[in-house]
């Protein structure tokens, strides 16, 4: 039996604080995330924790030895692009300090409160590559399905997210004989650029009416264009969101009709989740919040999460929750507010006392 080495009046908030500062001064860009993931295994045993690196690089971390499982699933990988890590006022700045180290460290925490000989046991996993290929998610899909499923992504702390858009990516690339400038023929990148109208106007009409989470959206991730003086030649990235239900063989067909000589290649499609309002997990989650003098929300996403990979393959009740604003996700002014962190570390302790019983 695994037992915290924390004694009860560690203030645990700010020992929290301090784990997410030491993550964040450990760069992990996707597909970098070695020296964090080792590091990270070291300092969860320390806390109690019994802790390991599994074959696709994700940490894997097991509190208490009950009969049922509640898995915490955050991802120690980050978008490129470094942010000093500081604190000014109550905020700490850092790539990662919202998406979703912050989190993640909150969620350890959390865990770290817990008695042992509850319920449940606690198995916290930052996997790796979630904001690329989720190779580290894709990995989990063979093992045991957990009983209960918590998702570690910014939800804002009195908030729950129940849902996320599918997702789809295109790498399109036209090359075709060089022509001068001022002939009668379009260029490559004039045809691309053609192409991706045509889609993003078919994307509007699909969504007419419809709120954000049930419209299909289009988005240049990439675009380059250029020539050897023999070739001409356009590539780029389209990203799409999916609707719940949506019919990607039909939008692969259609792109294909419209593609006009141009080679389309697909990949990571992975369809739209919802998870059920009225679980015991969702209403722990409630609980909490209210407890924290907080009003609960329920928030349907417009991005991916690992939640779109492992909640249809498990078919666990499941919700995505964590503390941080996700409008600072992606952007070069990324930071956590501490209130905000420590109210999420309270939510979530008093959410899994709940279903820990």
């Amino acid at each position: 039996m695994i037992t915290a080495l924390r004694s009860e009046t560690e203030p645990v908030t700010e020992t929290g604080i301090e784990l997410l500062e030491e993550m964040l001064s450990i760069p992990s860009p996707s597909t970098q995330e070695r020296q964090l993931g080792q590091w990270l295994v070291s300092r969860l045993r320390s806390m109690g924790f019994a802790a390991r690196r599994d074959e696709a690089g994700n940490v894997v971390a097991f509190w208490g030895s009950g009969p049922r499982e509640v898995l915490l699933l955050g991802h120690i990988d980050t978008v490129p692009g470094f942010i000093p890590v500081r604190r000014e006022g109550d905020r700490l700045f850092g790539r990662g300090a919202v998406d979703a180290k912050g989190p993640l460290a909150a969620a350890i925490t959390a865990v770290a409160r817990q008695p042992a000989g509850a319920a449940y046991r606690f198995t916290v996993i930052g996997a790796v590559e979630e904001e690329g290929s989720s190779r580290g998610a894709r990995h989990l899909t063979s093992r045991r399905p957990p009983d209960q499923l918590i998702v570690l992504e910014p939800s804002g702390w009195d908030a729950v997210t129940l849902g996320y858009k599918g997702s789809l990516k295109l790498r399109y690339r036209l090359s075709q004989p060089m022509g001068h400038g001022a002939g009668p023929n379009e260029s490559a990148a004039d045809t691309a650029i053609a192409f991706i109208r045509r889609v993003q106007d078919h994307a509007a009409g699909q969504g007419k009416g419809s709120g954000s989470f049930e419209r299909l959206d289009a988005r240049i991730l990439r675009f380059h264009a250029d020539h050897d003086g023999f070739r001409d030649t356009a590539a780029m990235t389209v990203g799409f969101r999916l609707p719940p239900n949506f019919d990607v063989p039909a939008l692969q067909q259609q792109l294909e009709a419209w593609a006009d000589g141009a080679e389309l290649r697909f990949e990571y499609a992975d369809a739209a989740v919802r998870a059920e309002k009225n679980t015991p997990l969702v209403r722990a989650f409630l609980k909490g919040i209210r407890d924290g003098s907080g009003t609960p929300r329920f928030k349907m996403k417009t991005g991916t999460s690992d939640m779109n990979i492992l909640a249809p393959v498990w078919g666990c009740p499941t919700l995505a929750y964590g503390p941080g604003d996700s409008k600072l996700d992606h952007t070069p002014n990324e930071a956590i507010d501490l209130a905000e962190f420590e109210r999420g570390v309270d939510v979530l302790t008093a959410a899994l006392n709940q279903l820990a019983g």
